[in-house]
């Protein structure tokens, strides 16, 4: 007998720029694949913002990258234009089809995403974020299937210029989103800490900080003479030698890397495969 076939896609937004982040979420999906035996997974990925790549709806599982720099930087390219369609797609054929289609949003994506359902306001960071950081849940990311086997606060590795703050609290209660976790804030931004993950619907999910990251590519990272400088700087070398030693420890980095976007994957499979048989 065949095997049902799952197609996951990857749209790459790094724009051609050196990163860990496709290697591990490949990683993750093959993972996924040989876990999930009784199908057949097919994984492809979409040079979206270096080559203007856009997958198409016969695909079942969209996973959106990070990438560097500004969420606005491209809005008159085609790329983004094109994006943004994709998502229009995939909103319009969940509200009408049985079999649904799934995506999830990471870090700059995230921030398109915040753009695509302003779910609050996209703008630049006080001060750039790197490291390995703590992000607290909310009552509902305490209850969500992706965090709610992780610690509180649990944690994450967290690269970012731009956050999303300011919650539209009207948007969010019109899509019947729930805000799954918040960062703790530093003294700059007590009264106004990011959004850092977010569910849409049970298809629709996305984090502001990296749960794909493992300690491998936190430390290539970490090895960056200039991000070194800046943790240093930032914070003190304690604090950079602490940040390293988390990368070891089962429950921080390590335990975001196998839970939130392989049970995202496992969800997914799980209720495609429920329809089709």
């Amino acid at each position: 007998m065949n095997k049902p076939q799952i197609k996951v896609a990857t749209i790459d937004l790094y724009n051609n720029e050196r990163n860990e982040g496709m290697r591990c979420i490949k990683e993750i999906v093959a993972d996924a694949g040989i876990k999930n035996s009784n199908i057949d997974l097919k994984y492809d990925v979409f040079e979206t913002r270096y080559k203007g790549d856009v997958p198409d709806l016969n695909y079942d599982i969209f996973i959106s990258s990070g990438g560097p720099g500004s969420p606005f930087e491209d809005e008159d390219k085609q790329w983004d234009k094109d994006y943004f369609t994709l998502l229009d797609k995939i909103w319009n054929h969940n509200q009408t089809s049985e079999q649904k289609k799934y995506i999830f949003f990471i870090c700059h994506s995230f921030q398109m995403m915040a753009r695509y359902f302003q779910f609050g306001e996209v703008n630049k960071r006080f001060i750039n974020s790197f490291g390995v950081m703590p992000f607290r849940k909310t009552e509902a990311g305490k209850k969500d299937i992706i965090l709610k086997d992780l610690t509180d606060p649990f944690y994450a590795a967290d690269i970012r210029h731009w956050q999303v703050v300011n919650p539209n609290q009207k948007n969010i209660d019109e899509f019947g989103a729930k805000i799954l976790s918040w960062e703790i804030p530093e003294e700059e931004n007590q009264d106004n800490p990011a959004i850092t993950s977010i569910r849409i619907s049970n298809e629709i999910v996305g984090t502001q900080f990296h749960p794909e990251a493992d300690p491998e590519s936190m430390l290539y990272h970490f090895k960056q003479d200039e991000r070194k400088k800046f943790i240093i700087d930032r914070y003190n070398e304690d604090r950079y030698w602490e940040m390293i030693s988390l990368l070891e420890h089962p429950d921080k980095i390590k335990l975001t890397r196998k839970t939130v976007i392989p049970t995202f994957i496992n969800n997914a499979i799980n209720d495609l495969i429920s329809i089709t048989v």
